[in-house]
């Protein structure tokens, strides 16, 4: 008796990735539509209370621009200038519109548009954070990989030693060290300054450079301890075992099953990483002498400032969830093999 074994047509195989195409960009509109749906009554509430804080600060801008020894009448009318006569909500509602059309507001201290204010200095600060976390993640993916691939060996202890005492470095120390070594004594880059990017890629790169290694070390060292917990831990999954039975190649194996497992949680990870990088950047942006967006906030919150305060935390707010939604994305995109039924 002569067994038939089915072939499979061309037209079958197209079947089946039409499917899986689709398959996966509903998995993708899912985590677009979840995401969506958790972003915008984060976003009404956060900017409530971002608008709140003003009143419970109980600055004025009269005070800033009159003095401590304003009379009464003078702080009146100041306020009534800036609408602070009207009623709470009446406020928020006359801010909160603006911020949906990009605008927010106008400075206390010098009666600058905060929006062009913020977006001169969040371009600074997006430049060297987006470099930096390219870095992190190049170097970190890098040492996570070979040391799980060689995990309890030499080589595993050694890139966990050194993951260990960079995540322990300030970035202002980090900071100072290149300063010295690559721009004093090496001249290799420039100490301090910014240059726009529209003004030439190479001088830009250059003067990016030292800040985004400063600020990269503790994304590296994240990154990697990360992945190495991850790909260690799916190394030790049944579905792993059972495509080594099957007789996959271990260059298969890896990219095809653990290493798509083990992304998860990296990802996750580098969700909270860049916002902070954006924003916890002051110090770095003193010893490079950039005027970024960390550094607006700092100055604006000694300030008094309460407008450009709410303008720093509402982008802030923005980039945190825009990120956090591409990260979802792509964890939507990425489809683990252990769902698969290996």
């Amino acid at each position: 008796m002569t067994t038939t074994v089915p072939q499979v047509t061309p037209a079958r195989r197209g079947g089946v990735a039409a499917a899986r195409a689709r398959h996966g960009a509903g998995r993708v509109l899912a985590a677009l539509a979840r995401s969506v749906a958790i972003f915008v009554p984060v976003f009404l509430v956060a900017t409530f209370v971002t608008f709140a804080l003003r009143s419970l600060s109980g600055l004025s801008p009269a005070r800033i621009q009159l003095g401590e020894e304003a009379t009464p009448e003078a702080i009146h009318r100041i306020e009534a200038q800036w609408g602070l006569d009207k009623p709470f909500l009446t406020q928020y509602w006359d801010w909160f519109s603006g911020v949906l059309h990009g605008q927010l507001g106008t400075s206390w201290v010098n009666g600058a548009d905060i929006s062009t204010l913020i977006g001169l200095g969040l371009g600074v600060s997006l430049s060297v954070a987006t470099f930096a976390l390219i870095i992190g993640v190049v170097v970190g993916f890098g040492l996570g990989t070979l040391a799980a691939l060689r995990r309890t060996t030499a080589v595993d202890r050694a890139i966990t030693g050194f993951v260990t005492v960079i995540s322990v470095m300030p970035a202002f120390v980090v900071g100072i060290v290149l300063v010295a070594v690559l721009a004093v004594g090496l001249h290799l880059f420039p100490s301090a300054g910014y240059i726009p990017a529209e003004q030439g890629f190479g001088p830009w790169l250059a003067h990016i450079t030292l800040p985004a290694l400063a600020l990269s070390f503790d994304v590296i060292a994240d990154v990697a301890r990360q992945l190495r917990a991850s790909l260690v831990a799916a190394y030790e999954e049944n579905y792993v075992t059972g495509a080594v039975v099957r007789g996959l190649s271990p260059r298969r194996i890896f990219f095809g099953h653990v290493l798509r497992n083990g992304l998860g949680p990296t990802l996750a990870t580098l969700g909270q990483k860049f916002p902070a990088l954006v924003g916890a950047s002051v110090v770095t942006e003193w010893i490079f002498g950039l005027q970024g967006f960390g550094r607006f906030a700092n100055d604006s919150a000694q300030a008094g400032d309460v407008p450009a305060v709410q303008g720093v935390l509402v982008v802030s707010i923005v980039l945190v969830v825009s990120f956090n939604l591409i990260i979802n994305l792509v964890l939507a995109r990425v489809m683990p093999a252990s769902q698969r039924g290996v």
